[in-house]
């Protein structure tokens, strides 16, 4: 594999996106040019039952392997391998959340300093990873647990009441802030760093995989976008609220579609292989026998009804939304079961859920990422969206920062050091 790695001048303006699923490593090449990138190398290889659970590394060695024969794959198409990766983790111990600091202002008639601005965004940056300290601890019982930043964005900037993108040198006594965070346990960030580093790629970022997938649509919608985007893959549902332009916070829980098809194995007296075959089949309406399709169907919907109760369970959670959007999208490749749309579009939602009316569901396609491009025409399932997006996320890593980024990064660079 490494023998495809390209010269100096190719490998600058590309990059690597790097989605290690529960089911399949998938390795996407793109390059970057005018806020742009272009896919022009696709890999994939299933992942074995021990390599991965829940989202999260339990065989490095394993995954390894796996993802040197989707870059392989990926290389051999794209003709070179960059040197650059951005890998996206998940997993339910992933925590993301925004945080609003009001700042009251003693000196309204002065102009906004940048001094000033990273004051504010310290105060939220500390105020935010305590807050997840104190949920991981009483989710797992471990006082102690060691967690780091993975994602930082600006989702909001206003004084005294209108919005800006940068409030440098604006004049005004209240300045309100609001930064997404996205944290991960140390654990499974080193996981991840360890392969990258077998690997000899240059770790560009680790990303929260719903933060990727929430950004790869909504900012793009502009600033009064509001969705909720459903990513459903072999070991976790990832679920990120996006309200008027900001990602407001991102959960996941721990059952996706491997569960679904262990279900089926169990009831079938069949191979987790053989299962994975029929229910596939199932989704695309291939299944020839009716009597095993209509032992298929009751099962799934069985598994269905217990995967939307912790859909529900885990909107509730979002106690910082004041109404959750009309709006969701479906990706990932659990999400090609009909009956999770059907359940979804025909759901009689919980009362206690912040809805203004019901929702209304649709697939997150390919197609809608707009800074995406693909150009080997392999990209057309709704499983391709999370590494799609990770290529999204990288463009603004490589490309020109705005000045309130600037600062953040600045500010996450005093605080982690």
């Amino acid at each position: 594999m490494f023998k495809l790695f390209g010269s100096k001048s190719q490998s600058d303006q590309a990059a690597i996106s790097l989605d290690i699923g529960t089911e399949f490593v998938k390795a996407l090449i793109f390059k970057v040019d005018k806020e742009k990138a272009t896919v022009v190398g696709v890999g994939r290889q299933r992942q074995r039952l021990a390599d991965m659970q829940g989202g999260m590394v339990t065989d490095i060695q394993g995954v390894i392997r796996n993802s040197e024969a989707a870059l392989s794959e990926a290389a051999e198409q794209a003709g070179f391998l960059p040197s650059q990766v951005i890998i996206g983790i998940a997993g339910e111990l992933v925590k993301g959340m925004t945080t609003t600091v009001r700042y009251i202002r003693n000196k309204p008639r002065e102009q906004i300093t940048l001094d000033e601005l990273k004051d504010i965004i310290a105060k939220i940056q500390i105020r935010s990873f305590e807050r997840v300290r104190s949920i991981l601890a009483l989710e797992t019982g471990h006082q102690e647990i060691d967690v780091k930043l993975v994602n930082a964005a600006i989702t909001d900037v206003k004084i005294d009441s209108y919005r800006v993108t940068n409030p440098l040198g604006f004049q005004g006594k209240e300045v309100e802030v609001g930064v997404f965070n996205a944290f991960a346990p140390i654990v499974h960030l080193g996981a991840l760093q360890t392969i990258a580093s077998s690997l000899k790629l240059d770790l560009l970022a680790v990303a929260a995989e719903p933060y990727a997938v929430a950004r790869a649509c909504g900012p793009n919608q502009g600033s009064d976008f509001s969705a909720i985007f459903i990513d459903i893959g072999g070991g976790t549902t990832d679920i990120a609220v996006v309200r008027q332009g900001g990602v407001e916070g991102t959960k996941m829980f721990a059952l996706g579609g491997r569960a679904f098809t262990k279900s089926l194995a169990s009831i079938l007296n069949v191979s987790f292989m053989e299962a994975e075959k029929d229910k596939l089949a199932y989704s695309d309406g291939k299944l020839a026998s009716q009597r095993k399709l209509e032992v298929v169907k009751r099962a799934v919907s069985s598994d269905c009804e217990v995967w939307f109760a912790g859909v529900e369970l885990t909107l509730g959670d979002f106690v910082n939304v004041d109404l959750l959007p009309s709006r969701i999208y479906l990706c990932g490749g659990g999400s090609k079961l009909p009956d999770i749309m059907a359940t979804l579009k025909q759901a009689r939602w919980n009362k206690d859920l912040p809805f203004a009316r019901r929702p209304v569901v649709q697939y997150f396609e390919p197609t809608e990422i707009p800074r995406v491009k693909d150009a080997t025409k392999e990209l057309n399932d709704i499983a391709d969206v999370t590494p799609m997006a990770l290529a999204n996320l990288a463009i603004e890593l490589v490309g020109s920062e705005g000045v309130v980024d600037s600062i953040l990064s600045k500010v996450v660079g005093s605080l982690t050091e």
